[in-house]
Protein backbone atom coordinates (compact mmCIF):
# COMPACT_ATOMS: atom_id res chain seq x y z
CA UNK A 1 0.00 0.00 0.00
CA UNK A 2 1.25 3.56 -0.59
CA UNK A 3 2.85 4.96 2.52
CA UNK A 4 2.43 8.59 3.45
CA UNK A 5 5.56 10.26 4.78
CA UNK A 6 5.10 10.85 8.49
CA UNK A 7 7.22 12.47 11.18
CA UNK A 8 8.37 10.83 14.39
CA UNK A 9 6.26 10.67 17.52
CA UNK A 10 8.19 13.65 18.92
CA UNK A 11 6.59 15.99 16.41
CA UNK A 12 3.03 17.18 16.05
CA UNK A 13 1.28 15.24 13.28
CA UNK A 14 -1.33 17.31 11.49
CA UNK A 15 -4.37 16.68 9.36
CA UNK A 16 -6.98 18.51 7.32
CA UNK A 17 -10.55 17.34 6.72
CA UNK A 18 -12.34 18.20 3.49
CA UNK A 19 -16.11 17.77 3.68
CA UNK A 20 -17.27 17.55 0.08
CA UNK A 21 -20.88 18.06 -0.91
CA UNK A 22 -23.41 20.66 -1.94
CA UNK A 23 -25.88 19.11 0.49
CA UNK A 24 -23.76 20.19 3.46
CA UNK A 25 -23.33 23.73 2.17
CA UNK A 26 -27.06 24.06 1.48
CA UNK A 27 -27.95 22.97 5.00
CA UNK A 28 -29.89 19.94 3.74
CA UNK A 29 -27.43 17.62 5.51
CA UNK A 30 -26.03 18.34 8.94
CA UNK A 31 -22.43 17.18 9.13
CA UNK A 32 -21.48 14.81 11.94
CA UNK A 33 -18.31 13.48 10.34
CA UNK A 34 -15.90 16.21 11.38
CA UNK A 35 -16.27 15.83 15.17
CA UNK A 36 -16.02 12.04 14.86
CA UNK A 37 -12.87 12.23 12.72
CA UNK A 38 -11.22 14.85 14.93
CA UNK A 39 -11.87 12.90 18.12
CA UNK A 40 -10.75 9.61 16.57
CA UNK A 41 -7.54 11.09 15.21
CA UNK A 42 -6.73 12.95 18.41
CA UNK A 43 -6.73 9.63 20.27
CA UNK A 44 -3.88 8.38 18.10
CA UNK A 45 -1.89 11.61 18.10
CA UNK A 46 -3.04 13.19 14.84
CA UNK A 47 -4.29 16.75 15.25
CA UNK A 48 -6.91 18.20 12.90
CA UNK A 49 -5.67 21.71 12.22
CA UNK A 50 -8.07 22.72 9.47
CA UNK A 51 -11.44 21.67 8.05
CA UNK A 52 -13.24 22.94 4.96
CA UNK A 53 -16.63 22.38 3.37
CA UNK A 54 -16.35 22.52 -0.41
CA UNK A 55 -18.92 22.08 -3.18
CA UNK A 56 -19.21 19.33 -5.79
CA UNK A 57 -17.15 21.35 -8.26
CA UNK A 58 -14.13 19.62 -9.75
CA UNK A 59 -11.85 22.64 -9.94
CA UNK A 60 -12.47 23.53 -6.30
CA UNK A 61 -11.88 19.96 -5.10
CA UNK A 62 -8.66 19.71 -7.12
CA UNK A 63 -7.37 23.05 -5.81
CA UNK A 64 -8.24 22.26 -2.19
CA UNK A 65 -6.70 18.77 -2.27
CA UNK A 66 -3.46 20.02 -3.78
CA UNK A 67 -3.21 22.91 -1.35
CA UNK A 68 -3.81 20.98 1.85
CA UNK A 69 -1.94 17.77 1.00
CA UNK A 70 1.21 19.88 0.70
CA UNK A 71 0.56 21.60 4.03
CA UNK A 72 -0.50 18.74 6.31
CA UNK A 73 0.72 15.24 7.07
CA UNK A 74 -2.67 13.71 6.28
CA UNK A 75 -5.80 14.76 4.40
CA UNK A 76 -9.19 13.07 4.89
CA UNK A 77 -12.10 13.67 2.54
CA UNK A 78 -15.72 12.67 3.01
CA UNK A 79 -18.46 12.54 0.40
CA UNK A 80 -18.82 12.26 -3.34
CA UNK A 81 -17.81 8.63 -3.98
CA UNK A 82 -21.27 7.16 -4.61
CA UNK A 83 -22.90 5.92 -7.85
CA UNK A 84 -24.54 9.11 -9.14
CA UNK A 85 -23.42 11.74 -11.65
CA UNK A 86 -22.59 14.29 -8.95
CA UNK A 87 -20.22 11.93 -7.14
CA UNK A 88 -17.05 13.41 -8.59
CA UNK A 89 -14.57 13.17 -5.72
CA UNK A 90 -12.62 10.19 -7.09
CA UNK A 91 -12.19 11.85 -10.51
CA UNK A 92 -11.21 15.13 -8.89
CA UNK A 93 -8.60 13.52 -6.63
CA UNK A 94 -7.16 11.64 -9.62
CA UNK A 95 -6.88 14.95 -11.45
CA UNK A 96 -5.23 16.56 -8.42
CA UNK A 97 -2.53 13.86 -8.49
CA UNK A 98 -2.28 13.91 -12.27
CA UNK A 99 -3.08 10.22 -12.69
CA UNK A 100 -5.72 8.35 -14.73
CA UNK A 101 -8.74 6.71 -13.13
CA UNK A 102 -10.43 3.45 -14.01
CA UNK A 103 -12.21 0.42 -12.66
CA UNK A 104 -10.09 -1.25 -9.98
CA UNK A 105 -10.18 -5.06 -10.38
CA UNK A 106 -10.33 -5.75 -6.64
CA UNK A 107 -13.02 -3.13 -6.09
CA UNK A 108 -15.06 -4.59 -8.96
CA UNK A 109 -14.75 -8.07 -7.48
CA UNK A 110 -15.82 -6.87 -4.01
CA UNK A 111 -18.90 -5.12 -5.37
CA UNK A 112 -19.79 -7.94 -7.78
CA UNK A 113 -19.75 -10.45 -4.91
CA UNK A 114 -21.77 -8.09 -2.73
CA UNK A 115 -24.58 -7.61 -5.26
CA UNK A 116 -24.68 -11.30 -6.08
CA UNK A 117 -25.09 -12.04 -2.38
CA UNK A 118 -27.74 -9.38 -1.82
CA UNK A 119 -29.62 -9.99 -5.09
CA UNK A 120 -29.04 -6.49 -6.41
CA UNK A 121 -28.15 -5.71 -10.00
CA UNK A 122 -24.56 -4.63 -10.53
CA UNK A 123 -25.43 -1.71 -12.80
CA UNK A 124 -23.07 0.63 -14.61
CA UNK A 125 -23.95 3.30 -12.06
CA UNK A 126 -22.89 1.01 -9.20
CA UNK A 127 -19.71 0.15 -11.08
CA UNK A 128 -18.78 3.83 -10.79
CA UNK A 129 -18.01 3.10 -7.14
CA UNK A 130 -15.16 0.82 -8.29
CA UNK A 131 -13.40 3.61 -10.20
CA UNK A 132 -10.14 4.30 -8.36
CA UNK A 133 -7.19 6.56 -9.29
CA UNK A 134 -4.16 4.71 -10.61
CA UNK A 135 -1.68 3.89 -7.86
CA UNK A 136 -4.22 4.19 -5.03
CA UNK A 137 -4.86 1.46 -2.47
CA UNK A 138 -8.32 0.53 -1.25
CA UNK A 139 -9.86 1.40 2.11
CA UNK A 140 -12.08 -1.43 3.29
CA UNK A 141 -15.78 -0.83 3.84
CA UNK A 142 -17.19 -3.73 5.88
CA UNK A 143 -20.64 -2.13 6.00
CA UNK A 144 -21.75 -1.44 2.41
CA UNK A 145 -18.65 -2.84 0.65
CA UNK A 146 -17.98 0.03 -1.80
CA UNK A 147 -14.38 0.93 -0.87
CA UNK A 148 -12.69 4.21 -0.26
CA UNK A 149 -9.09 4.73 -1.27
CA UNK A 150 -5.75 6.20 -0.27
CA UNK A 151 -3.40 7.95 -2.64
CA UNK A 152 -0.30 9.55 -1.19
CA UNK A 153 -1.27 11.17 2.10
CA UNK A 154 -4.92 11.61 1.04
CA UNK A 155 -7.64 9.29 2.35
CA UNK A 156 -10.95 9.39 0.49
CA UNK A 157 -13.99 8.17 2.43
CA UNK A 158 -17.77 8.05 2.10
CA UNK A 159 -20.00 10.84 3.34
CA UNK A 160 -22.58 8.61 5.04
CA UNK A 161 -21.51 8.74 8.71
CA UNK A 162 -21.80 5.02 9.51
CA UNK A 163 -19.86 4.09 6.39
CA UNK A 164 -17.23 6.77 6.99
CA UNK A 165 -16.72 5.47 10.52
CA UNK A 166 -15.99 1.89 9.46
CA UNK A 167 -13.67 3.19 6.74
CA UNK A 168 -11.80 5.29 9.29
CA UNK A 169 -11.45 2.24 11.53
CA UNK A 170 -10.14 0.26 8.55
CA UNK A 171 -7.43 2.77 7.67
CA UNK A 172 -6.25 3.70 11.16
CA UNK A 173 -3.48 1.09 11.16
CA UNK A 174 -1.85 2.99 8.26
CA UNK A 175 -1.49 6.16 10.33
CA UNK A 176 1.41 7.07 12.56
CA UNK A 177 0.55 9.57 15.22
CA UNK A 178 2.69 12.04 17.06
CA UNK A 179 2.30 13.73 20.40
CA UNK A 180 -1.24 13.35 21.71
CA UNK A 181 -3.06 16.59 22.46
CA UNK A 182 -4.45 16.75 25.99
CA UNK A 183 -7.00 19.13 27.43
CA UNK A 184 -7.75 20.59 30.87
CA UNK A 185 -10.63 22.86 31.89
CA UNK A 186 -11.10 25.11 34.92
CA UNK A 187 -14.17 27.25 35.49
CA UNK A 188 -15.09 30.07 37.85
CA UNK A 189 -17.78 32.68 38.40
CA UNK A 190 -15.91 35.63 36.97
CA UNK A 191 -16.37 37.56 33.74
CA UNK A 192 -13.83 36.94 31.01
CA UNK A 193 -13.47 40.69 30.52
CA UNK A 194 -12.09 40.95 34.06
CA UNK A 195 -9.41 38.34 33.54
CA UNK A 196 -8.56 39.06 29.89
CA UNK A 197 -5.35 41.04 30.52
CA UNK A 198 -3.91 38.54 33.03
CA UNK A 199 -4.96 35.65 30.82
CA UNK A 200 -3.13 37.19 27.88
CA UNK A 201 0.02 37.43 30.00
CA UNK A 202 -0.32 33.76 30.94
CA UNK A 203 -0.62 32.82 27.27
CA UNK A 204 2.56 34.79 26.49
CA UNK A 205 4.47 32.85 29.12
CA UNK A 206 3.35 29.52 27.68
CA UNK A 207 3.07 29.90 23.89
CA UNK A 208 3.18 26.11 23.42
CA UNK A 209 -0.14 25.74 25.29
CA UNK A 210 -3.39 26.81 23.66
CA UNK A 211 -5.58 28.73 26.11
CA UNK A 212 -9.20 29.40 25.26
CA UNK A 213 -11.68 31.52 27.22
CA UNK A 214 -15.38 30.64 27.06
CA UNK A 215 -18.11 32.53 28.95
CA UNK A 216 -21.07 30.60 30.30
CA UNK A 217 -24.49 31.53 31.68
CA UNK A 218 -26.58 29.43 34.07
CA UNK A 219 -29.70 31.42 34.85
CA UNK A 220 -28.48 34.45 36.79
CA UNK A 221 -25.03 32.93 37.27
CA UNK A 222 -22.32 33.70 34.79
CA UNK A 223 -18.67 32.85 34.63
CA UNK A 224 -15.79 31.74 32.45
CA UNK A 225 -14.34 28.37 31.53
CA UNK A 226 -10.66 28.26 30.61
CA UNK A 227 -9.67 25.41 28.33
CA UNK A 228 -5.96 24.62 28.05
CA UNK A 229 -4.61 22.25 25.40
CA UNK A 230 -1.09 20.95 24.89
CA UNK A 231 1.03 17.89 24.27
CA UNK A 232 3.26 18.05 27.36
CA UNK A 233 1.34 16.98 30.51
CA UNK A 234 3.81 18.58 32.95
CA UNK A 235 3.64 21.98 31.26
CA UNK A 236 -0.11 21.66 30.96
CA UNK A 237 -0.42 20.99 34.68
CA UNK A 238 1.67 24.09 35.48
CA UNK A 239 -0.57 26.24 33.30
CA UNK A 240 -3.67 24.84 35.00
CA UNK A 241 -2.19 25.73 38.43
CA UNK A 242 -1.34 29.26 37.32
CA UNK A 243 -4.75 29.71 35.70
CA UNK A 244 -6.43 28.59 38.92
CA UNK A 245 -4.36 31.09 40.92
CA UNK A 246 -5.25 33.77 38.39
CA UNK A 247 -8.96 33.13 39.00
CA UNK A 248 -8.50 33.16 42.77
CA UNK A 249 -6.81 36.53 42.41
CA UNK A 250 -10.16 37.89 41.24
CA UNK A 251 -12.00 36.41 44.22
CA UNK A 252 -13.39 33.42 42.35
CA UNK A 253 -12.93 29.82 43.39
CA UNK A 254 -12.06 27.65 40.37
CA UNK A 255 -13.49 24.20 39.81
CA UNK A 256 -12.05 21.50 37.62
CA UNK A 257 -14.04 20.97 34.42
CA UNK A 258 -17.12 22.70 33.09
CA UNK A 259 -19.68 24.26 35.45
CA UNK A 260 -22.66 22.13 36.45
Amino acid sequence: MPEAAVPSRQKLVTACVLLIGDEVLSGRTRDSNLPYIAKHLNQIGVQVREARIIPDIEAEIVAAVNEVRARYDYVFTTGGIGPTHDDITADSVAKAFGVPIGHHPEALAILDAHYKETGGEFTDARKRMARIPEGASLIANPLSKAPGFQIGNVFVMAGVPMVMQVMLDSLTARLEGGATMQSRTVSAQVGEGQIAEKLGQLQQRYPEIGIGSYPYYRGKIFGTSLVMRGTDPATLDRVVEEASELLRGFGAEPISGDPV
